[in-house]
Formats: structure tokens, sequence, C-alpha cells
């Protein structure tokens, strides 16, 4: 038997059908244990599985398998976020029906992910574009509509003119639409919001509590929210032919730096900016221009600081007789405080940027500690840092933070206009949530507009407002507006010819409470709700960190309104989080430019240096970078292939051991094979160490210094991968197992005795245990070899013998005035006097003696041993 290689071809099918058959990862919510929540963030089936799939939910599957074996029941689900954009593209490309592609491709993936051996409860799987999840999302929004959280407003989008529809910021590439390349347009348009920004302090507030997300991602969420203490302040309009007298509203969060104010700045979407372009071509077209360039704050960000001077000039508020220009700058934004700043360039790297190129003056205010007040000024960057007011007269040598106040105080008993010059204020960057998109496939949006009515919800016994099959595609657009039947209705109030709503829900909206549809996916309600409050918050989510904002973000509000609502009992969706790194892999080009993949490829080595060659032709291949693995770089390695060729268990084993979680992982070939090389040592080992145990009795015996100091390895090794595996440091735990491996093949060679030959069975079963999470049709292989009639992945965590983790040896080091000169291991709690005796006798200590007696010696017990000579 010990001479068979493992053949993972044929295992891994066997037990995959045995758990299936057995149902061993079917969940009940009746289950009296303590419940346990796992999740990886579910994946879009574009058709395909790839490796940062495998890693991702390799990792959710340890810690699946790992609380399953310390008695909790375990909810794994798994479901597939099926609406989205890339389907209608695909079905017009392919002229077939998103639906129908869709499909196909949870089909193939399911197959994929099946062949991976996962402890998952396929009885829970959900798909987001079937009628029997969206009704409940439709019954959901009809819920928040009339609890106020939803509303329906005008406001500014991206417009693809060509596709003709909204297009999120992230679609929106250089200023053009992601798909059709066409020049991206900003619109007015009526959409459907949620109001996520009602709730902008306590999701902001929440984050302190959630100890177990990683605070990257946190601090991601709260810049993002992007709280802001400031002041409004307003700044007298100079009368002119231009315009009436009147104030400028503005938001500042540096109102300490009013002295060294140089220009206002309005939104070109402020209405004063509308109302003065009427006669101004020039700022006519400077507005038009600004709306070509989407709505993506990071693109306005990024773009070149421009602006046209509007004529008018504004009283600068503290210095008498001083007057500031107003411009419009294409860096305000109109959603943002109040669509006007003041600018004080000395102190902002975006202001200081417009005043150099429009020539304004920049003065500044704040000095350095120990700068001279003389000699300081600013050049092309703007001095940002802490320090004391000066050149501002009744702020001078204030601190920030207290000339803040006294500014505050000044513009507070002050009058402008009929109202209060200056006033403290909260503002947050966070927007409410626009869910509308012009597309076919998502969740239609229930409601109904009629004539008479007005905006009206489906009545719940009406859902699901379900999709037509019977669309067209041939024209841009949303094919919904398109239909000849099904945007006519009859208004469900009044009778009367109504339209439905053709918009469809974002499909984040989908994905923000999938978490909770899994604990009862079968209701006829959304949730129940005291079953969502058993299973939630999910104990362990595990994603991406391209996800750490707006999913997390979305799914964080979306429980709220659940809470309101009535559907859940709670507000945050997720005690722990982890977001893993991704995998990576080399580079190739060929003598063309053109990308290689992997596969036709073979490798040379002369010496230290390595080169490629392409396989059928031999035409020389450069290596280039290791990045992301990406279609587009054909870096990719098909995880079908791997499982084909080596096995699931080996895709996973190296995934889990290469690198720490969190960060990139970059596959190898040797790394690969080296998996599968441990792999056949486990199974040698586990077959010797039965043959030699067959001989043993069958009571464990702690005789035998050899036995004992085995078990101590065995029994730490335990402790300690249990400890990584909740840490998810599963590299760690990786290591401790290739320990105990190593030592169970070194003590099988020196067998002396049954105490030994039984210490050895006994690291044997537990090894077996400790690799089940990670690689478990190995562990049901070699389980089932050591006669065992029960399934691994119902064996119970192995249990760990406290008194064999205490170590009652220490190893003392011993010092000769100062240097380092041997060591000592003696048993624990030795008395000093023994001590002595024992590292006098020593060989090594007699000789860096020399017949000297020693001045004195100085034993810190259990630590080190001092001798001054």
């Amino acid at each position: 038997m010990s001479g068979e290689r493992y053949n993972p071809r044929e295992s891994e099918p066997k037990w995959q059908k045995i758990w299936d058959e057995r149902q061993s990862f079917v969940t009940s919510n009746d289950d009296p244990r303590e419940p346990y929540y796992v999740l990886e963030m579910f994946p879009y089936p574009s058709g395909r599985i790839h490796m940062g799939h495998v890693r991702n939910y390799s990792m959710g599957d340890v810690v699946a398998r790992y609380h399953r074996a310390r008695g909790k029941n375990v909810l794994h689900p798994m479901g597939w976020d099926a609406f989205g954009l890339p389907a209608e593209n695909a079905a017009i490309e392919r002229k077939t029906h998103p639906g129908a592609w869709t499909y196909s491709n949870i089909a193939a993936m399911k197959k994929q992910l099946q062949s991976m051996g996962l402890s998952i409860d396929w009885t829970r799987e959900i798909a987001t574009c079937s009628p029997d999840y969206y009704r409940h999302q439709q019954a959901m929004f009809i819920d928040m509509l009339k609890a106020g959280l939803v509303t329906r407003k005008s406001s500014k989008v991206n417009w693809d003119p060509v596709d003709m529809t909204v297009l999120a910021n992230e679609q929106v590439i250089d200023g053009k639409g992601w798909r059709s390349g066409a020049p991206v347009e900003q619109r007015e348009l009526t959409q459907w919001f949620f109001r996520i920004s009602d709730f902008a302090e306590d999701l902001l507030s929440a984050l302190d509590e959630l100890k177990d997300w990683p605070e990257k991602v946190r601090l991601m969420q709260r810049n993002w929210i992007g709280k802001s203490e400031g002041m409004r302040l307003l700044f007298e309009i100079v009368p002119s032919d231009k315009t009436d007298a009147g104030a400028v509203d503005v938001f500042t969060t540096r109102p300490d730096t009013i002295f060294g104010a140089s220009f206002l700045a309005l939104s070109p979407d402020h209405p004063l900016s509308a109302s003065l372009a009427a006669d101004n071509p020039e700022l006519t077209e400077f507005i038009a221009e600004f709306h070509r360039q989407g709505t993506a704050t990071e693109t306005l960000e990024k773009a070149e600081k421009k602006g046209v001077f509007t004529g008018i000039r504004v009283k600068h508020p503290v210095i008498e007789g001083e007057t500031l220009p107003v411009y419009v700058a294409n860096f305000v934004l109109m959603d943002y405080g109040t669509g006007a700043v003041f600018g004080c360039p000395a102190h902002d790297q975006r202001d200081l940027d417009f005043a150099r190129k429009y020539h304004l003056p920049v003065k500044p205010v704040v000095l350095p500690i120990d700068a001279d007040p003389a000699s300081f000024t600013i050049g092309d960057e703007a001095y940002v840092d802490a320090g004391n007011i000066f050149n501002s007269e009744f702020l001078d040598g204030l601190s920030i933070e207290a000339a803040k106040k006294k500014v505050a105080e000044h513009f507070g008993a002050r009058m402008v206009d009929g109202q209060v010059q200056g006033r403290i204020e909260v503002n947050y960057r966070l927007r409410d949530w626009g869910i509308s998109r012009q597309r076919y496939w998502g969740c239609p949006i229930p409601v109904v507009h009629c004539e008479v009515c007005g905006t009206i919800p489906v009545p719940k016994k009406d859902l699901p407002v379900v999709l037509p099959e019977d669309v067209s595609f041939d024209k841009p657009g949303n094919a919904l507006d398109h239909h000849p039947s099904w945007k006519h209705v009859s208004c469900p109030q009044c009778g009367a010819a109504a339209r439905r709503e053709t918009d469809t829900m974002d499909t984040f909206v989908d994905s923000s409470w999938y978490f909770a549809r899994f604990t009862a996916p079968d209701a006829e309600t959304p949730t129940i709700p005291s079953i969502a409050d058993r299973w939630l918050p999910v104990d362990q989510y595990i994603g991406g960190i391209e996800h750490a904002i707006l999913h997390l973000l979305y799914s964080r509000y979306f429980t709220r309104a659940m809470k309101a609502t009535g559907h859940v009992g709670l507000d945050e969706p997720f005690k722990g989080l982890f977001t893993q790194g991704m995998v990576t892999h080399e580079t190739y080009k060929s003598e063309k430019g053109e990308w290689v993949p992997p596969t036709e490829i073979v490798f040379e080595t002369d010496g230290e240096q390595r080169r490629a060659r392409h396989a059928q032709t031999g035409a020389p291949i450069s290596i280039g970078s290791v990045e992301k693995m990406s279609k587009s770089k054909k870096n990719v390695v098909d995880p079908d292939e791997i499982v084909g060729g080596y096995g699931a268990d080996t895709a996973r084993w190296f995934m889990l051991s290469d690198s720490p979680p969190e960060r990139d992982v970059q596959w190898t070939e040797s790394g690969v094979e080296g998996a599968s090389r441990f792999q056949q040592r486990v199974w040698r080992l586990v077959h010797d160490i039965l043959e030699i145990a067959e001989q043993s009795s069958k009571t464990v015996s702690s005789n035998g210094a050899d036995a004992l100091a085995l078990r101590k390895i065995v029994h730490r090794v335990v402790a300690g991968v249990g400890h990584d595996i909740e840490a998810l440091s599963f590299n760690r735990a990786v290591a401790r197992i290739y320990e105990l491996t190593n030592a169970l093949a070194k003590a099988k060679d020196g067998v002396a005795g049954a105490a030994l030959r039984e210490a050895l069975r006994e690291g044997i079963e537990y090894l077996i245990l400790l690799i089940n999470p990670m690689m478990p049709h190995l562990a049901e292989s070699c389980w089932e070899a050591m006669g065992k009639t029960t399934l691994a992945a119902d064996a119970d965590w192995p249990q760990v013998d406290p008194a064999l983790l205490v170590d009652d040896e220490v190893i003392l080091p011993i010092q000769i005035n100062g240097k380092r000169r041997g060591e000592i291991s003696v048993a624990k709690g030795t008395p000093a006097s023994e001590v002595e005796q024992l590292v006098l006798a020593m060989d090594a200590v007699q000789k860096a003696l020399d017949g000297k007696s020693p001045k004195k010696v100085v034993i810190v017990p259990d630590r080190i041993v001092n001798l001054v000579v």
C-alpha cells in the first residue's frame, strides 16, 4: 500500500459524490448548536472561475470546515450576482437572451466550484436574476419607499449618448464610455435614490465598533463618507451691471485662513453661474465643457484646474475696502457644501495651482513652527501642515484650531443680507445612492406612473414585476423602453392607463442583502427575522479589497434600512471582514510585442540565468514583470487544468501556503509541483506509520522520552494550527503542519517500542484532521486508510492535552564576562545552586575559565547564567 501513489483524479470525485449523497454540508436552521456563518463574496457568472476564486473560496472553506469540526452549526452558502450590463452586452454580441447566457454560465461555474470540494450548502443556492429572489427585493423597495428611505429627484449623471444609458463613475474612462468609447455627457435626469446620506454619521461612527475589520478598509470608508467640520460664510456681492447686490454662501473647512483669501470659485452648476452665463458666451462654453467630462470625482480632481472670471466681485469679509474676484471653476462640485468656495492659495494645493494659472495673489497666513515670518514664502507647493496664524490681524499668534474658534465667534456676531454672516456646519462627502439604470437586465423598480395618481408602488400581491422574455436589442438604449407592451399597464389605484417604471435597479442593490436571504432562501418573505437575527451578522466575510467601499458601505446601509422596515433586528451585516490579496503570474511577450500565455512557453536554465522560448516555434520569449492575472495580458492559469492535472487539493494547498493571505500570491509551476509532492509525502507517511503501528497496544502510553517528545510536538502543532486558522494566518498553519510532518517522518525511522508506535499513530490521526480543512479529499482517503468508518468531514477537531503544552525544560544561555559561551538545558525551577554546579562542570565553561574560579555567579532563574571572572 505504501508504494502506491495517491491518485487525486480518482479520489476527489469519489469523496465529492459521497459528501453530496450524505448531504454532509447541508445546514439546518433548527440545529441547536452554536451558529457560525462564513461567507465569501459571491461571484458574477462570467462563465469561468479564475485562480482568484480558487484562493478566495479555499480560504472560506478552511474556516467553514474548521468551525464545523469545532462543533458549530456552520452556514456556508453560495449564490450568483447575476444581473448587470455585461450579460446584456454579451446578449447583444451573441444574439441571445441575457438570461440564457447567464444561466449557462452559472451551470459551468457551479461545476467548476464543485470540483474544488468546497463544503458548501448548495440547497441554499440563489441567483439574483431569479424572480424568486428579486420579488423580495421589490417588496423591500416598497417598504423603504413607504418609510421615507427612497426618494425620486433630479440629478446630474454620466450619460453615454451611444449606448443611451447612465454610466457609473467607474465606467467612465478618460471621459469616455467604457464600452462605446463615446464622449460622456453630464445630463440632468430624474432618478430613484436611496437616502444613504441620512445615515452618514451613523455609518461613520459605527466603524469604530467593527474591530474585526482591516483598518485600511475602515479608513477607506471614513474617507468616502468624508465628514468635514467647517463654516458657512456669506460674502457680500459688490453691486454691478452684472448682478444685483446679495451674497454668495460659501462652505469652508479652513476659516482660519480667511485673511489669505484671494478669490471665490463657483461650481459650473451653481445657480449664479447659470445666471451669469446667459450673456457670457465664454462662460457658457466653459460650463458645457465641464458637463462633457462626466461626474466622476477622480476625473474632476485629476483634471487641469481651470476657470472663467465672471466679471463680479465680492467684499473681503475681514479686510476693509478689499474685494475678491469670482470665478466659475471646474474643481468645485455643486453637491458638496454650497457649491462655492473661497480660495486661499498659500494653504491649499488646488487653490495654488489655480492662482498661479490666473496670476492671483498668494498670501501665506499659517507660519510653520520655527519659521521666520519675514522670509517665509510659498513656492510651487502649498503649506498644509501645522503652525501658527500670522498676517491675520486679530488672529495673529493663534494655533489653527484656536483661530477657527475665534473666526466663528467673529462672524457669528455679524449680519449680512439679513442673515448671520458665519455659522459652524458639518458636511459629508457621501451622497445619496442613485439606483436607476437605463438597462434591461436588472431588477425592475416596482412603481407605476399615472397621470391621475402620480407615481405609486405596485401592490405587493402583484409582485414580482417580471422582466419580459421577448425583448429586442436592435435599438440602442433600454430595451424595456422599446418593448411594445410591457411598460403599458393600468393604474393599480384608479384603473387609468399608466406606465411602468422602465429603469432597473443598480446591481449593487442585489448584493446588498443576499447574505440575509441565505438564512432562509425559501421563505415567502424577504427574511424570517428571528432566523436572520440568529445567523447575522456574518461571522467571517471574505472578499477582494476592490469592494472595500461601495459594496460594503451599501450593504451596511441596506441592513439598517431592513431593520427600519422590520426585516432584521441588527445594524451591521458583517462582524469579521478579511480582504485577500490577488493572484499574480509572470508575463511573457513575443519578439513582436504580443502577449503569450504560460501554456505556450518552455523554460531553459543556464546557471543562474533563466530563458523562455515558444514551445512550438522555438522563438525567444521575453519574461516580463509579475502582475495580476488578466485575460488581456494572457498570464492566466486555468483552474480546470490545475485540478485536472494536479487535483483540487494541490491547488488549495498552494494557495494557502505560499504567502500571508492578505498579500498577493505569485502562481508558479514549481510551487504547485511542491504542493503536489507534499500531498504524496503525506499519503506515504500515513501508510508507513500504519504499517508500524499495527503492532502497538491500543492505549496511549506516556512512557518513553521519544514518545513524550513526539506527543508534545503533535499537541503543540494542533494548538498552533487552530490558533492560526482563527487568525486567518493560513500560511503559518501550513508551516506548522510541515513541522509536524517532518517530526513524524523522523520519529518513524527510529522506532524502539510500543509507546512511540502509539504516539506515531496518534500523530498521523491528528495530522489528517489538521489537513482536512485544507486538503479534504486527501484527508478522507487517509482517514479511510486508517480503518475509520466515519467521514473526516464529520470528525471533531483533535483535542489538545494542556499538560503536553507545558514545556518543563528551559535552555539557559551561559555568559562569561558578557560573552556567550554556551547553553544548558535544565528542568524548570531547578535551584540556583544546582544550576551553578552543572554549569561549572561543563567542559566548555572549564575551558573558558582556564583554571580560574569565577569571582561571581549570577543566575536569573529559568532565564540566564552570568559568570564574572
